[in-house]
């Protein structure tokens, strides 16, 4: 008879790792499950050994930023889409500091390298959006822009979720962005409403003990 894998037992051995790593405890397999309860043989079972686990730890983390990014519904505005995949990569970022570190650890394989790609590619497509509806001017490119606004949300992330400054400080996504999306040509008023309006759900999430948004020179 077959047993069929528990992905509990997957996801609690690659944040554990994560955890390990980031406290700068030596992981073997040994420590890896020292107190977990789970067996030694479970890392074979799941990732065919050691080596398997770190290509595996750093395709989970982009796995599970691309399924955030895929619960952030389209909606008429596209820069509140915009400005809410953002937060929802924030939100991926503060959920698991650890394993969001060995993401963009070059120390580790990536299964597959098109993880990245598919990820800013989301942001891409919102662009074009934004484009195609007057917000943002015809001569931008989408994956300029793109590019800029998940510079703006992994330094954040950085800064925050694996960083020195406190939640409070993911507030300054949204001047950050409104300047950004502006400079597109978007309207500074309309803008600022759009990308407010998106980053809210990262603003009430209470697991972050966040409250309250950064000021803006532009009227709300």
């Amino acid at each position: 008879m077959v047993r069929m894998k528990d992905p509990a037992v997957r996801s609690l051995l690659i944040d554990r790792a994560a955890q390990m790593l980031a406290a700068r405890r030596p992981v073997t397999l040994r420590s890896l499950v020292a107190g977990t309860g789970v067996s030694t043989m479970a890392v074979y079972t799941y990732f065919g050994g050691m080596d398997g686990l770190w290509t595996t730890m750093r395709q989970e983390g982009f796995t599970r930023l691309a399924a955030r990014l895929a619960a952030v519904a389209p909606s008429k505005d596209p820069v509140r889409d915009l400005a809410a995949l953002g937060a929802a990569y924030l939100s991926h970022a503060m959920a698991g500091p650890d394993l969001y570190r060995v993401m963009f650890d070059p120390g580790f394989e990536l299964e597959n390298t098109a993880a990245a790609d598919d990820t800013l590619h989301c942001l891409v497509l919102a662009v074009e959006r934004a484009m195609a509806t007057g917000r943002f001017r015809d001569d931008i490119d989408p994956l300029e822009l793109a590019t800029q606004s998940w510079i703006i949300g992994h330094g954040l992330a950085s800064l925050v979720a694996a960083g020195p400054l406190p939640p409070q400080a993911l507030a300054h996504g949204v001047p950050l962005l409104t300047a950004l999306f502006t400079s597109a040509g978007d309207d500074p008023e309309r803008c600022v409403r759009s990308v407010e309006r998106g980053w809210r759900p990262l603003t009430s999430d209470r697991r972050f003990a966040f409250s309250g948004t950064a000021p803006t020179d532009v009227p709300p």
